[in-house]
């Protein structure tokens, strides 16, 4: 069964084992596939890439949260009761 490889670049187990830090650094900052026997097994994702996917997901969630709200009625609230 063919399966997607969501990586411009793709490694070994083996040559990940080899040098990990050589295999990161090929994805020249982006996700490098680790294939086992030619089939993706998880994507090597550097932080900086794994930290602006993490900001994301929080800007979608909090765009859905804020969507969600958008009807609602207002409360007023006196600053001094704060």
């Amino acid at each position: 069964m063919p399966n997607m490889i969501l990586a411009d670049v793709a490694a070994s187990v083996s040559e990940l084992k080899k040098n990990p830090m050589a295999t990161v650094a090929a994805g020249e900052g982006f996700p490098v596939a680790i294939l086992n026997h030619n089939e993706p097994v998880f994507y090597c994702v550097p932080a900086h890439a794994y930290e602006a996917l993490m900001d994301k997901l929080e800007d979608m969630e909090l765009a859905a949260l804020a969507v969600a709200r958008k009807d609602q009625p207002e409360i007023e609230v006196a600053w001094d009761d704060l």
